[in-house]
C-alpha cells in the first residue's frame, strides 16, 4: 500500500524515549504553598473542605515549617485569621498582626524559604469585604490608604514579596508607590492581576474565614465570562510596577494563563485554588480518581499553559510523588 503518513508515535516507544522528548516538567521549585496562621495557640485544624489543609497556630508553625523545608519547597503564602475583626481590618496592618508575626517567625528560623504575603482585608474585616465599606458599598480609593500600610508593615516584618489581592482599581501603583516610600524599593510586588468572581473560592472561605457577610465580590473581582478584561487588568498592573502576574484560579482559565504568557514579560503564577484541590481529593476519597496521576497530570497542565509558578494546597503531595519517579 502507498501510505503517506507521519509517524508520530516513534517518540512514544518507551518510558525512556518519552522522558527525553518531554516539553513540560514539575519541580520543587515550582510551587508556592499556602499557609493558614490563626491568632490564638495550640491550634492545629484540619479544614473539613479541604483533606491535609490546616489552620495553625504560631505555636506550631515550626513543626509546619520544618516539613516544608524537608519537601523541599522555596516559598510559602501566608493567610492570616486575627482574634477579633472590624470594620477597617486594622489587624491587617498591625506591626503585631498575625501575618507579621508569623513572617518574623520563619524569617528568623526559615530565613532561606521565601515568605509572600497575602495583602488583602477581607480575612481582617467585620463584613468580610476586601476594602472600606460605605453602606453596602466598597469603596476603591479609600481601600488603597489602608492596603499600603498592609503592605509596609508586612515588609517591616520580613516579607520577601508583597501579593496584593484585593482588586481594586490601582492597588498596584498605591503599593509600590508606598514601598518605595518607606524605603522598600528592592521587594517586588505579586500582583492578583486576572483574579475571577469564582465559585472555586468555597473551600477557601471556611479555611480563612473571610467569607463576605452581605453581597458577594463581583464589583471588583472578574466577571468569569470575559477574556478581553484579563488583558487590561494585567497591562495596567504591568504598568504601574507588578513584578509577577497572578491568575486565578487556574483550572477554568487555563486559556487566559496563556494569553497572558503570551502577552505580557513578566513570570506568571497560577492558583490552583481550594476548590480545584477539594474537588479532587473528594473524588479520590471515593475512589472515583487515582489521585497522583490526576493532580501530576493537572499541575502538568498548568505548567504547559504558561505558569512558571503554581500556587497550590497539593505541593507536599507532588513533591513527593515527583521524586518517587525519579
Amino acid at each position: 500500500m502507498d501510505l503517506q503518513f507521519s509517524r508520530h508515535r516513534r517518540l512514544r516507544s518507551s518510558a525512556s524515549m518519552r522522558a527525553l522528548v518531554r516539553e513540560n516538567h514539575l519541580k520543587a521549585e515550582d510551587f508556592i504553598y499556602p499557609l493558614f496562621i490563626y491568632e490564638g495557640s495550640d491550634i492545629r485544624r484540619e479544614v473539613s473542605s479541604m483533606p491535609g489543609v490546616y489552620q495553625v497556630s504560631l505555636d506550631h508553625l515550626h513543626a509546619e515549617m520544618e516539613d516544608i523545608a524537608a519537601h523541599g519547597i522555596k516559598a510559602v503564602l501566608l493567610f492570616g485569621i486575627p482574634e477579633t475583626k472590624d470594620e477597617c481590618g486594622g489587624q491587617a496592618y498591625h506591626d503585631h498582626g498575625i501575618v507579621q508575626e508569623a513572617t518574623r517567625y520563619i524569617k528568623q528560623h526559615f530565613p532561606d524559604i521565601l515568605v509572600v504575603a497575602d495583602t488583602c482585608l477581607c480575612e481582617f474585616t467585620s463584613h468580610g469585604h476586601c476594602g472600606v465599606v460605605e453602606g453596602e458599598k466598597i469603596l476603591n480609593d479609600q481601600s488603597l490608604d489602608l492596603l499600603v500600610r498592609t503592605a509596609i508593615s508586612q515588609a517591616k516584618a520580613g516579607a520577601d514579596i508583597i501579593a496584593p489581592s484585593n482588586m481594586m482599581d490601582g492597588f498596584v501603583a498605591a503599593i509600590r508607590a508606598g514601598l518605595d516610600e518607606a524605603g522598600f524599593t528592592e521587594i517586588p510586588v505579586m500582583s492578583y492581576a486576572v483574579k475571577y468572581a469564582s465559585a472555586f473560592y468555597g473551600p477557601f472561605r471556611e479555611a480563612a474565614e473571610g467569607a463576605p457577610k452581605f453581597g458577594d465580590r463581583k464589583t471588583y473581582q472578574m466577571d468569569p465570562a470575559n477574556r478581553m478584561e484579563a488583558f487590561r487588568e494585567a497591562e495596567s498592573d504591568v504598568a504601574e510596577g507588578a513584578d509577577f502576574l497572578i491568575v486565578k484560579p487556574g483550572l477554568p482559565y487555563l486559556d487566559i494563563v496563556r494569553d497572558v504568557k503570551n502577552n505580557f514579560n513578566l513570570p506568571v503564577v497560577v492558583y490552583n485554588v481550594s476548590g480545584e484541590y477539594a474537588m479532587i481529593k473528594a473524588a479520590a476519597q471515593n475512589g472515583w480518581l487515582d489521585e497522583r496521576a490526576t493532580v501530576l497530570e493537572l499541575l502538568l497542565g498548568m505548567k504547559r499553559a504558561g505558569a512558571d509558578l503554581i500556587i497550590t494546597y497539593h505541593a507536599k503531595d507532588a513533591i513527593r510523588w515527583l521524586k518517587e519517579e525519579q
